[in-house]
């Protein structure tokens, strides 16, 4: 892959987080492919997925605006961070390393979760995201009491 590659693809990622950090659905969405390979790192057990249905596989650009859609109804506006630690790129695919802090809206309990996302941007578009988090904290802050 070209040196070139690598700066169309850093300079993807990095809109993709600006759009993101502005909560717009349909503006996020926008950066992605019509057919994306989607995966949120979850167990395998349904405990605690009617509590956070944005974790689901997607596979649309319609379906990806649906879980940043989800992502914000479920979440307490204004009581959420990013803290972004390192962006690795090689070619095609880019690795964001960081540490998400939200607060869930039905429980009013906040968490921190650290995360790795995978994405592979083709053609200027988003075709592969993967997100490793830690789903334990997630699913403690919307469990019930």
């Amino acid at each position: 892959m070209s040196e070139n590659t690598s700066t169309a693809t850093r300079a993807a990622v990095q809109e993709l987080l600006r759009r993101i950090g502005e909560g717009a659905p349909e503006r996020i969405a926008a950066l992605y492919a019509a057919r994306v390979d989607w995966l949120l790192d979850w167990p395998d057990s349904e405990h605690g997925r009617a509590a956070t249905p944005w974790i689901r596989r997607r596979s649309t650009r319609t379906d990806v605006a649906a879980h940043y859609g989800q992502l914000g109804a479920y979440h307490v506006p204004g009581e959420a961070a990013t803290r972004i630690e390192r962006i690795l790129v090689d070619g095609r695919d880019a690795v964001v390393l960081g540490e998400i802090r939200q607060t869930a809206k039905p429980t009013g309990r906040a968490y921190r979760a650290r995360f790795a996302l995978h994405l592979t941007v083709e053609d200027g578009l988003v075709t592969r995201h993967h997100v490793y988090e830690d789903s334990l904290a997630v699913a403690k802050a919307f469990a019930g009491r």
